[in-house]
């Protein structure tokens, strides 16, 4: 009995879901006149978030090298979060060589790569590259701050496409030129992408600024259209572009950059100029003071408003004034003073 009324209430509800609702022109069903009439129940299926093709199938691979730090793990991590056509692997060991990487892209089914390399544990590198034909691009990592770690007020809708923004002088420089097509293919998430979302909230601005690319990220607010920035930002600067993929020849390298060690090694210099100008001043007030000092003539004027002093006569004292003996007593004080009394009565009767 209890498997039948089971079955039973499966059937009902079977056909309570295909039942659909009664259409505009059609007449309700007349049911008794004492009943009353309920409206008709609407069913409506929420359309699917992305509506077209998804034709440009572009998926970046994003990881590391070992030894990075916490900092560039949580920027690593925060790229990953806004951009959802992108895919993560384990980190790459240092022994490795560069060119594995378009090995690993390959089983990843990646045609795009994002790969920090860290060096000496405090210089960081970022590759970005097309593969496996190329170009590729290798930049140096400057004043990185991560989302947790700025705190922006912004937020924007996860997995929505951005817009990029770049600064005029991409459209003028050749070598800016192609990076400007490296990061629409690399930061720019495909139309009806599965991952994504059907939103443009927010924008990623590339501007040039003291030969160096600085990346931000704001959030379009709606009321106004104004900008508020989420984070993460950095600085890229740009050491060399290369026709193959992670390697090749050199297409462009950058006159102005510096390297992380030659920027220390200068930095040391000038602290050692510092303490060498200092020590050469000590040496010189040393050598001024044991010089032999020039003697000034005296000026004959300086004595024309000094008033001379009263001139004092000087006594000679020609008796050797006595001892005055020391004694404790004051008893005995006393009684030599009387006997040099006496004396001096006898001596004057």
């Amino acid at each position: 009995m209890a498997a039948k009324r089971k079955r039973a209430a499966l059937a009902a509800g079977k056909a309570k879901r295909a039942r659909s609702a009664p259409s505009a022109g059609e007449a309700a069903p007349e049911g008794d006149p004492g009943e009353r009439s309920t409206p008709p129940q609407e069913y409506s299926i929420p359309p699917p978030v992305s509506q077209g093709k998804w034709k440009n199938k572009e998926r970046v691979l994003i990881f590391s090298s070992r030894g990075i730090n916490f900092r560039t793990r949580h920027l690593m991590q925060d790229l990953r979060t806004l951009m959802p056509h992108s895919k993560a692997d384990t980190k790459m060991d240092r022994k490795d060589q560069l060119f594995v990487i378009n090995e690993v892209c390959e089983m990843k089914n990646c045609n795009k790569c994002i790969f920090f390399e860290a060096k000496k544990k405090q210089d960081l590198y970022m590759w970005l590259s097309n593969t496996p034909q190329g170009p590729s691009a290798k930049f140096l990592v400057q004043n990185v701050h991560t989302l947790a770690e700025l705190k922006m007020t912004g937020n924007c809708l996860r997995g929505s496409r951005p817009l990029l923004s770049f600064d005029p002088i991409f459209d003028r420089e050749p070598h800016y030129a192609l990076l400007k097509e490296l990061f629409i293919q690399i930061f720019g998430t495909p139309q009806y992408h599965p991952k994504s979302q059907p939103f443009v909230d927010h924008v990623f601005t590339f501007t040039v600024t003291d030969e160096r690319i600085w990346f931000r990220n704001y959030q379009i607010i709606e009321e106004d259209a104004s900008l508020v920035e989420i984070g993460p930002r950095f600085v890229l600067n740009l050491i060399k572009i290369f026709q193959g993929s992670f390697g090749g020849p050199t297409l462009y390298e950058n006159p102005h950059y510096q390297s992380p060690n030659m920027h220390r090694r200068l930095l040391r210099l000038s602290v050692a100029a510092k303490f060498r100008e200092k020590q050469q001043v000590k040496e010189v007030q040393k050598i001024k003071k044991k010089g032999t000092k020039v003697l000034v003539e005296e000026d004959p004027t300086e004595v024309v408003f000094e008033t001379p002093a009263e001139e004092k006569p000087v006594e000679i004292q020609l008796v050797k004034p006595e001892s005055k003996p020391i004694v404790k007593d004051k008893k005995k004080l006393r009684k030599i003073q009387r006997k040099k009394q006496k004396k001096l009565f006898r001596t004057e009767g």
